[in-house]
C-alpha cells in the first residue's frame, strides 16, 4: 500500500547526478524514473541492492523483473499505481528480491511523486534500500516479545493459582479451586487428577472428567507402573509429550484413558521438605510437547500446591483433634426430664465464609438434681481454639459436680469461678444456670455475664427475661465479687425456655439489643415443638455464618400428667452458705404463690424460716427443706425440714429461763398441725397447712 504518512522528498533538481552522500552512507540506493519515457535510471547503490551490474540493466523497469517474484511486483506495482491515480504525494513498501544466488531478500523503496500544473505525475524519485536486517530484528522483537508475554502469562498462571490457593483451608478446598473451571482455563488442561502419599500408598483424591475413573487406581502402591507413582518414586516431574509416548510408557493405564483424547501430560510430584505428600497430573487434549519454559512453570506450580496441601493437611489434623477434643467435652447424651421436652443443639463457627469449621467453649448441660429437680446450663468460654474447648470441659464438669451435690444457684455458680480462677487459666467464661421444679413451674436463675434468657408462652409469644447477673467467671473470684443474684420466674405447662450463645444473637455492626429483639422475633414464628424450633434457630445461624460457635438449650415444660397432689419442691441448705437460707425462703414464697396459695405465702415462709433455721443452729450439717402439695377433702401444704440429729426438737413455755425453743410456739400457732418423725440417723420436723380451693 502507499504510504502516505512518509515526509515527502525535498531533493535538489539535478537529483540524483550528485546523491546525497547521507544516503550512500546509510547503504540506500536511489533512482529517478521518468514516467513519460519510462526509463528509471538506477546509482550504482541501487544496483547493488537488486542484484544486477550496470551492464545487466538497461534503464526499463522491466528489465528487473528476474530480481523481482512475480507476486511481489504485482503487490509492488499496485501500490505504485493507487498513489499515482489518489493523488499521493509519497507511496512507500516492501517487497522481495531474488539475489542471483536464488536467496529472497527483503527490501524497501520510498518515493516522491512529483506533478505538472495540472496535477498528472510526470516523474518518480526515490531511494531503496535492503531491509532483510531491518525486518529480521523486527520479527526477532516480535519473537523475543511474544516470548515474554507467554512468560508472563504462564507466570501469571502461578500466581492466580497461588492467590486463590490462599484462601483453601481444606484438602477439598485445594481440589476444588483446582478443578474450577477458570482454574482449569488458567492451568492450560483439560482436566487433573490428584493422589495423596498415605502408609506408603497413593490414595487418589480428585479424578478428571465425571465417568473417568479407571478401575484398581483409587489406592496404588509407590512401586506401580503409573505416571503418578513415577512422580513421587522419582520426586521428578513425569512429561509425557504425545499420545504414542503415554501409551509406550504407560501401557496398563493407557488403554482406559483412550476415549479422553489425550495428547500430552505432566505429572508433577507434590514435595515438602524434601518429602513427597503426593502428586499431580494435569492432562491436555489440545497440545504437543512442552517448552523448557512451561516445564519451569509447571514445576513452580506444583511446588505452590504443594505448600498450600499441607497447610490443608495440618489445618485437617488439628480440626479434627480440636472437634474430638469438644465433642467429648460435650455431654454425650441429654437424660430424659419427667415432665419437660428438651432440645440441644451445637454449632460450630464458620470463619471467612469458607466451609472450615474453628473450634470454641461453648457449652450446654442438663443436670439431673435431688427431689426431682433439674439444672440447665449454657456457658462460654473465652477464645477459639483446643485451649477454651479444654477449659470449657473442666468448668462443665465441676459446675455439674456442685450442682448435683445440692448447692443452691448462687453457691454453684460463686465455687465455678473459683475453680476456673484457680486453674490458673488466661480464660474468663460467662454462663447462666436456671434450677427447675418443673412439678412447680418455678425456676430460680443465676448469671455470671452471659445473655438473658427468653420465654416462649403456650400462646406462641416470647419475651426476653431480665435477670440480675455477676461478673463471669474467673473474674468474678479474681475481682472478689461472688455475689450473684437469683432470679426466680415461673414457667406455665406448655411454656419453653430458651437459653443461648451470643453466638445466636450477635451480627457484625448489629447491637446485642437488636439481636435479642431479632430472635425473639424468630421464637414467636417458630414451631411448636422443641426439637423442630432448635433446628430452625440452628438453620438459621448457619445462613448468617458468623465467626463464632453457637450453643442452643430448649426445656419446654409439659403440662401435670397425674395428679397435683404430686407437686413437690426440696432444698439443701448449708451452714457455710450466709445466702442460702434467703433463697430458701425466696423459694418456698415464689412456689406457694405459684401453687395457688399466696393467701398464707407469708405465715409459710416463717414457719419454714423458724423450721430451718433450728435445724441449723442445733445441728451438724445441712438441712433439707420439702414443701409438698396434697389434695383430696381438703387442699394441704406440708414443710419439712430433715436434719441429720437425732434429738427431738422440744417445746419451752414462757417461763422457762433462755430463748431457745420458743420458735416451736410460733409453729403450732401458725400451723393447722405439725409433728416429729425419725429418718434413719435423723429426724424430719414438719407441718401442714390448709389452703382454700381444691387441686
Amino acid at each position: 500500500m502507499a504510504d502516505r504518512g512518509a515526509s515527502a522528498l525535498s531533493l535538489p533538481d539535478d537529483w540524483p547526478a550528485h546523491p546525497d552522500p547521507i544516503l550512500a552512507l546509510n547503504r540506500m540506493g536511489s533512482f529517478d524514473w521518468d514516467l513519460d519515457t519510462g526509463l528509471m535510471q538506477m546509482d550504482a547503490q541501487a544496483h547493488d541492492v537488486f542484484d544486477v551490474r550496470p551492464d545487466e540493466y538497461d534503464g526499463h523497469p522491466e528489465t528487473l523483473a528476474k530480481r523481482v517474484p512475480p507476486d511481489e511486483s504485482r503487490r509492488l506495482d499496485t501500490a505504485v499505481s493507487q498513489a499515482l491515480k489518489d493523488g499521493s504525494e509519497n507511496y512507500g513498501a516492501y517487497f522481495r528480491i531474488r539475489r542471483r544466488d536464488g536467496t529472497l531478500r527483503w527490501t524497501h523503496t520510498q518515493g516522491y511523486i512529483r506533478r505538472d500544473d495540472t496535477g498528472r505525475p510526470r516523474r518518480i524519485i526515490g531511494i531503496i534500500r535492503d531491509a532483510t536486517q531491518e525486518l529480521g530484528e523486527s520479527d526477532a522483537r516480535r519473537d523475543q516479545a511474544a516470548k515474554d508475554e507467554a512468560r508472563r502469562q504462564q507466570t501469571s498462571v502461578v500466581e492466580l493459582t497461588t492467590a486463590a490457593l490462599a484462601h483453601a483451608r481444606t484438602v477439598q478446598d485445594v481440589i476444588d479451586v483446582l478443578k474450577d473451571t477458570h482454574g482449569l482455563v488458567h492451568l492450560g488442561a483439560t482436566s487433573l487428577v490428584m493422589g495423596l502419599v498415605e502408609a506408603g500408598r497413593i490414595r487418589l483424591v480428585a479424578e478428571g472428567p465425571s465417568d473417568s475413573f479407571v478401575p484398581g487406581t483409587r489406592v496404588t502402591r509407590i512401586d506401580e507402573p503409573y505416571p503418578m507413582s513415577e512422580a513421587v518414586r522419582t520426586l521428578g516431574p513425569c512429561f509425557i509429550e504425545s499420545p504414542q509416548e503415554f501409551a509406550e510408557r504407560y501401557p496398563i493405564l493407557w488403554p482406559h484413558i483412550t476415549g479422553l483424547d489425550i495428547t500430552s501430560a505432566a505429572y508433577l510430584p507434590l514435595i515438602v521438605q524434601a518429602r513427597p505428600i503426593g502428586a499431580m497430573g494435569l492432562l491436555y487434549s489440545d497440545r504437543y510437547g512442552f517448552t523448557p519454559e512451561e516445564r519451569n512453570i509447571l514445576v513452580a506450580l506444583g511446588s505452590s500446591i504443594a505448600q498450600s496441601l499441607q497447610r490443608a493437611m495440618f489445618y485437617e489434623q488439628e480440626m479434627d483433634l480440636a472437634q474430638g477434643l469438644q465433642q467429648a467435652m460435650l455431654p454425650r447424651t441429654i437424660p430424659s426430664v419427667p415432665g419437660a421436652d428438651v432440645a440441644v443443639r451445637y454449632r460450630a463457627a464458620t470463619i471467612g465464609g469458607t466451609a472450615g469449621r474453628d473450634i470454641g467453649g461453648d457449652w450446654y448441660d442438663l443436670i439431673p438434681l435431688p427431689g426431682g429437680r433439674v439444672g440447665a446450663v449454657i456457658g462460654d468460654v473465652q477464645g477459639h481454639d483446643t485451649h477454651a474447648a479444654a477449659v470449657m470441659g473442666q468448668l462443665r464438669i465441676v459446675l455439674r459436680a456442685y450442682a448435683a451435690e445440692g448447692h443452691p444457684p448462687a453457691t454453684v455458680m460463686a465455687r465455678a469461678s473459683v475453680f476456673l480462677h484457680e486453674l490458673d487459666t488466661d480464660r474468663s467464661a460467662t454462663c447462666l444456670y436456671a434450677e427447675a421444679d418443673l412439678s412447680t413451674g418455678v425456676l430460680q436463675l443465676v448469671r455470671a455475664g452471659h445473655i438473658d434468657p427468653l420465654v416462649r408462652h403456650t400462646d406462641g409469644s416470647c419475651r426476653r427475661v431480665t435477670v440480675p447477673g455477676g461478673l463471669p467467671l474467673g473474674l468474678s473470684a479474681e475481682f472478689g465479687r461472688l455475689d450473684y443474684p437469683v432470679g426466680t420466674i415461673e414457667l406455665d405447662p406448655g411454656d419453653t425456655l430458651l437459653l443461648c450463645t451470643d453466638g445466636l444473637v450477635e451480627q457484625p455492626g448489629a447491637d446485642l439489643d437488636d439481636g435479642m429483639r431479632t430472635l425473639t422475633a424468630l421464637v414467636d414464628t417458630g414451631p411448636d415443638d422443641v426439637r423442630d424450633l432448635a433446628d430452625r434457630l440452628i438453620d438459621v445461624a448457619a445462613e448468617r455464618g458468623g465467626d463464632d460457635d453457637v450453643a442452643l438449650l430448649l426445656l419446654r415444660r409439659r403440662g401435670p400428667d397425674g395428679p397435683r397432689s404430686g407437686r413437690r419442691l426440696q432444698r439443701h441448705v448449708t451452714p457455710g452458705d450466709p445466702g442460702a437460707l434467703a433463697e430458701a425462703r425466696h423459694m418456698i414464697r415464689a412456689a406457694v404463690t405459684g401453687w395457688g396459695a399466696g393467701d398464707r405465702a407469708d405465715e409459710i415462709e416463717l414457719v419454714a424460716d423458724e423450721l430451718i433455721t433450728n435445724a441449723l443452729m442445733h445441728t451438724e450439717g445441712s438441712a433439707v427443706v420439702t414443701l409438698r402439695a396434697f389434695t383430696g377433702s381438703e387442699r394441704r401444704l406440708r414443710v419439712e425440714v430433715e436434719d441429720s440429729s437425732s434429738a427431738l426438737p422440744r417445746r419451752r413455755e414462757a417461763g422457762d429461763s433462755g430463748v431457745s425453743g420458743r420458735g416451736l410456739l410460733l409453729v403450732e400457732l401458725l400451723t393447722d398441725v405439725w409433728g416429729v418423725e425419725a429418718r434413719g440417723g435423723g429426724k424430719a420436723v414438719w407441718c401442714e397447712f390448709v389452703v382454700p380451693g381444691r387441686g
